[in-house]
Formats: structure tokens, C-alpha cells, sequence
């Protein structure tokens, strides 16, 4: 009896182990580690003069889209707004290409003519970045109601921040959304700050999961420093869409280190917020926490992959600085002229 009661609180105090693979944590850590240090270097060559414009950069975020694109399969569609180079590379676009927009050479996904905030790749199924505050929900919209138009069960990623989360346009879709069951998951990324200004005092709303629910829409709040949780919650979004149930928002709340963009100083918080978010909740420590402890991971295994993500990431900037700036000739195409 004594010895069945020891087995049993073995049992009991064991950990509980994580719903995620070592193989699937393995990889979530390479991706977020490689959308950071390319943001990382992004900000360097901003920092040099050599990238132009604005530049908003993901750092803080990169659990979002890495946890989500683990859910999805090829046809999905991801659009987002111009915070958008972790995209780009969680949906598979090579880091030379990004880079190269960034510094507006040929060699860029937009031929060096959309930059920081406009690129695109219907091959990996990403529909762009876009400047303006909100656009973005409409059309990510539209994509899922292209995929119930064809019968299919892909699924339409559309991602906005908090700040755009109360702009009509947004309403607007997700009554459409609703209305027609479109196959779409809001993803609401709640850094906290809108350009400057922090979500209470901008948002009546105080829970953004909840902002869908007018129209019968699901919402879950997430916590976007962890990728298993935000993984977790795809998965749960994207089978509610591919059931045919409709649309499904997401309020992924999360930080970012930097400012707003480039130009940002970020005097609107204190330097202490920032150090306790990094300390206590950054996402890839947590996720290389979870692989030494529980998957034993070892410090060399993890050597490699940081090894190779510094080193696609200098190959980046090198074949960035080294690719020419597009000629005068490319001013004339890919522009849609009106025939009269």
C-alpha cells in the first residue's frame, strides 16, 4: 500500500508535459530567433542610412506569426499591415529578398520600389503589408470570401494592431465576415501602444476579444509571449474556420521592444516596462527555457541554429548592400495605366 502510494504521488507531482513536440519547439525557436536578429540587423542598416523611410520593426513579437503560421497548411493566405517583415519570413520568404526591399535594391521582393512597408509573395500565400491604418482587414477579408467563393478550405490570416482595431473598416468586415461565414481569423496584435498612445486610453473596449462579438463571432484572449499557447489557439481558430463556422478573433496580447518605428524615441513608457518584459516574458527565452529543462536540449544543439541564423542574416544584408539599385526603367512597370 505504502509503496502504491508513493507510485501514485510520483505520478501526481510529475510536470506536466508541454502540447508540443520537440521537433515543432525546435523549429519555432529557429523562426522567432531569425525574424529577431533580422529585425535586429534591419535596425543597424537603418541606423547606417542605408535603409530609407519608415521601418517598424517586430522585435517582442515574433511568438504571434510564428505560432500561427505553425497551424496553417499551403493555400492559407496571411496579410497584415506595415509591421510586417516577421511575416514575411514566418510565411517563408527568404531573408535576402526582405532585406533587399528594405534598402530598395532590385534585388528586393517589390524590385526595391515598395520597401519597409510593401512586399508581397503570392507564392508563399503573403498578400502584403499596407500602410494605411485598417486597409488591410477589408482585404483580408475579401480573400477569405474569394476561398468560400471556390469551395475550398483554406483559411485568410488578417492581422491588425490594437490601434487600428476601432476603425470603421474593421466593424465593417467583421459583420461581413459574420454574415457570410467567411473562413477568416482576426488576429488583433495588442502591443499596448498605438504609434504613442497606450490602449486604455484609446479603446473604450477593455477586452479586444470580445470586440467581434456583436455579430456572434468567437473571440479568445492569447497570450502572444508563449508560441505553444499561441499555437494552441490557431489551431482551435483555424478548425472552427475550415469547419465552415465563419470567421474567429484572436487578441494576441504582446509587446514590442522597440518604438513605434525607427524614428520613435518611445518616451511614453519607461525603460523599466520594456526591461521587465524582457526579463519575464520574452518569448524565445521562454520557448529555449522549455528546451533545455523539459526536452533537454543541449547548449551546443542550440549553438547550431543560432550559428545559422546569424549566418542567413549577414548573407541578408551583404546581398543587400551588394544588389543595385533598380534602373530608371522600372519606374514604368508594374503600374496599372488606365486605357482611354
Amino acid at each position: 500500500m505504502a509503496q502504491a502510494a508513493e507510485s501514485s504521488s510520483k505520478r501526481r507531482g510529475k510536470a506536466k508535459e508541454p502540447p508540443i513536440s520537440r521537433e515543432d519547439l525546435l523549429r519555432a525557436y529557429r523562426d522567432m530567433l531569425l525574424i529577431r536578429r533580422f529585425e535586429e540587423k534591419a535596425g543597424q542598416l537603418y541606423g547606417m542610412g542605408l535603409i530609407g523611410g519608415f521601418c517598424h520593426l517586430y522585435i517582442g513579437q515574433e511568438a504571434v506569426v510564428v505560432g500561427m503560421q505553425m497551424c496553417l497548411k499551403e493555400g492559407d493566405q496571411v496579410i497584415t499591415s506595415y509591421r510586417d517583415h516577421g511575416h514575411m519570413l514566418a510565411c517563408g520568404m527568404e531573408a535576402r529578398g526582405v532585406m533587399a526591399e528594405l534598402t530598395g535594391r532590385i534585388g528586393g521582393y517589390s524590385k526595391g520600389k515598395g520597401g519597409s512597408m510593401h512586399m508581397f509573395s503570392r507564392e508563399k500565400g503573403f498578400y502584403g503589408g499596407h500602410g494605411i491604418v485598417g486597409a488591410q482587414v477589408s482585404l483580408g477579408a475579401g480573400l477569405a470570401f474569394a476561398n468560400r467563393y471556390r469551395g475550398n478550405d483554406h483559411v485568410a490570416l488578417t492581422y491588425f494592431g490594437e490601434g487600428a482595431s476601432n476603425q470603421g473598416q474593421v466593424y465593417e468586415s467583421l459583420n461581413l465576415a459574420a454574415l457570410f461565414k467567411l473562413p477568416c481569423i482576426f488576429i488583433i496584435e495588442n502591443n499596448k501602444y498605438g504609434m504613442g498612445t497606450s490602449v486604455e486610453r484609446a479603446s473604450a473596449s477593455r477586452d479586444l476579444s470580445q470586440n467581434g462579438a456583436p455579430w456572434g463571432i468567437p473571440g479568445e484572449a492569447v497570450n502572444g509571449m508563449d508560441v505553444i499557447a499561441v499555437r494552441e489557439a490557431g489551431e482551435r481558430a483555424v478548425a472552427h474556420c475550415r469547419a465552415g463556422k465563419g470567421p474567429y478573433l484572436l487578441e494576441m496580447k504582446t509587446y514590442r521592444y522597440r518604438g513605434h518605428s525607427m524614428s520613435d524615441p518611445a518616451k511614453y513608457r519607461t525603460r523599466e516596462e520594456v526591461q521587465k518584459m524582457r526579463e519575464t516574458s520574452d518569448c524565445i527565452e521562454t520557448a529555449r527555457k522549455i528546451l533545455v529543462e523539459q526536452f533537454a536540449v543541449t547548449e551546443a544543439e542550440l549553438k547550431v541554429i543560432d550559428d545559422e541564423v546569424k549566418a542567413i542574416v549577414q548573407d541578408s544584408a551583404d546581398f543587400a548592400q551588394q544588389s543595385p539599385e533598380p534602373p530608371e526603367s522600372e519606374l514604368w512597370t508594374d503600374v496599372l495605366v488606365e486605357a482611354r
